[in-house]
């Protein structure tokens, strides 16, 4: 069995999961939008879990229905079983340090699956997950009743930020075959004069903060930015391809901690967490995100050359 198998049984695990949200969704008589937030967690289970044998203009299709539910707000968490905070605290002090040995697994054997063998990383954090899972139930003793409805909570109370990671990384591929790269580099030399290093140091890694913020996605914003200006505007003028792509993408990051588009990492913990600012997270990270873009420019500026 190749890696895309593999991966292939990941995607159908995960859609699995998605239509237990579904289910839940529906049987939530207090949602007043049980309805829609069903649909939407049934349809997209269903992409993930039988996509490869979907005509593309059916999924086309599904996408946009489920685009629809979300603007006429017919997509909501609902009411999501509690969490018995007593017997959560009290297995939390019985466990100790060993509640992050599940962690610690996921992250270790990902990489050791990614490096030492063919299978690729996708399918090395997909097995590492299965794994982790597993001695997670060992460790805290919860039966198949509590993983489900842990799985399908966590889930729904991601809400429609679910889907914004596929949708920003279409996003990417199609700026990038659509020639945005080439145009934008052709903008901005007819503004800015190639030659000036500090500049061409400014413009990229400011794109790349800029690029990342609109698809939420610093690597979907590498392949147009790089293409269009960290090249012409570095690369051919001297600087080190290594040091630009590594600090250029390092100079993203800072863009995705300003984003609302980076939902799993801005949106999801204000969902988990039950903040009443939307924005809390994104707020805290501002003067952080700013002062290393600084640092990045800099880096950039004396490494490349």
């Amino acid at each position: 069995m190749n890696a895309n198998n593999i991966l292939e049984i990941f995607y159908v695990l995960m859609g699995i999961i998605m239509i237990f949200a579904s289910i839940e969704s529906f049987r939530d008589k207090d949602n007043s939008a049980r309805i829609g937030t069903g649909l939407f967690w049934l349809i997209l289970g269903l992409i993930f879990a039988i996509g490869r044998y979907l005509p593309n203009l059916v999924i086309g299709l599904l996408i946009i229905f489920i685009g629809i539910l979300s603007l006429m707000k017919q997509i909501k968490v609902g009411k999501l079983k509690e969490v018995n905070k007593e017997l959560a605290e009290k297995s939390a002090k019985k466990l100790g340090g060993w509640l992050f040995f599940p962690s610690i697994i996921l992250a270790v054997l990902s990489i050791l699956i990614s490096e030492f063998t063919k299978l690729g990383g996708q399918v090395g954090i997909g097995i590492a997950s299965v794994v982790a899972l597993i001695v997670a139930m060992i460790l805290s003793k919860a039966d198949a009743k509590t993983t489900y409805h842990d799985s399908e909570r966590m889930v729904r109370s991601v809400g429609t930020a679910g889907i914004l990671p596929q949708l920003l990384a279409t996003l990417g591929v199609i700026f990038t075959a659509s020639g945005v790269g080439d145009i934008t580099a052709k903008t901005i030399s007819g503004i800015f004069p190639v030659g000036n290093h500090l500049l061409g140091v400014v413009l990229y890694c400011v794109a790349m903060v800029i690029f990342t913020m609109i698809m939420g996605n610093a690597f979907a914003a590498f392949a147009v930015i790089t293409a269009g200006i960290g090249v012409p505007f570095i690369v051919a003028q001297g600087g080190n391809a290594a040091v630009v792509a590594a600090i250029g993408m390092t100079s993203g990051y800072c863009g995705t901690l300003m984003t609302p588009m980076a939902a799993n990492f801005n949106s999801l913990p204000v969902a988990l967490m039950e903040m009443k600012d939307n924005l809390g997270v994104i707020k805290q990270q501002v003067p952080i995100a700013l002062s290393l873009l600084v640092i990045q420019i800099i880096l950039m500026y004396f490494l490349a050359f």
